[in-house]
């Protein structure tokens, strides 16, 4: 019986706040609800195991007790995620992508902006950039970030994943330089293995050649 129960519960405690955080209207704090409805779930989760040995009675509350609590967590990493991508929305260059999924944003700089041909040298722009990223970082210290670099499929494959690798490292020294903590911060070279476009033309080459910083609350 307990366990066609609980389910209930977790999803009435989910749809419970996610209304509570809708009157803003709609997809105005999207990922702060979702962070919300996951946070129940697991929460309930965690509190009717941690009781298992209670009565029914006993393990509900504890499940409902979990989820509420677990709710306030999940609602306040995704209300920072959120908050952080507007930030860095407005602060960056339009040609600079900025997407929230709901559980790390992703910065994505085209190597073109960064970096000249063939060159691990980041460019004055790409600076300025990189550091408003840093400044951004730094007023949101509870995550991880991953800097990875991707090439197009021109040339030798081990050359472009040894440049990725070096690009990416090159990036994660500016925002180290700006005051991130290294200890943060993992630099990886992915070359020409993960396109997001084609290669048969000059247009999908050139998305492909980019730095994608992933940031991922703690």
């Amino acid at each position: 019986m307990m366990i066609s129960k609980l389910p209930l519960m977790f999803a009435a405690a989910s749809l419970t706040l996610v209304a509570a955080c809708d009157e803003g209207g709609p997809n105005e704090y999207q990922n702060t609800q979702q962070g919300a409805v996951i946070g129940a779930g697991v929460g309930a989760v965690a509190g009717a195991l941690i009781n298992n040995d209670g009565t029914v009675r006993e393990r509900n509350q504890a499940a409902l007790i979990g989820a509420a609590l677990g709710a306030g967590v999940g609602a306040g990493v995704g209300n920072n995620l959120d908050k952080q991508a507007e930030e860095l929305r407005r602060q960056l260059r339009s040609d600079v992508g900025v997407s929230n999924n709901g559980s790390n944003l992703v910065v994505v700089l085209s190597q073109d902006l960064l970096f000249a041909t063939d060159s691990t040298a980041v460019s004055n722009v790409s600076q300025n950039e990189l550091r408003i990223v840093a400044n951004s970082l730094n007023n949101y210290p509870d995550s991880t970030v991953n800097v990875i670099g991707h090439t197009d499929n021109t040339g030798d494959a081990s050359y472009n994943f040894d440049l990725s690798q070096r690009r990416a490292q090159a990036v994660s020294s500016v925002l180290v330089g700006g005051g991130v903590s290294s200890s943060r911060i993992r630099s990886i070279g992915r070359g020409e293995d993960q396109p997001i476009a084609s290669n048969l033309d000059a247009t999908g080459r050139q998305q492909n050649r980019r730095v994608e910083i992933i940031i991922t609350p703690n």
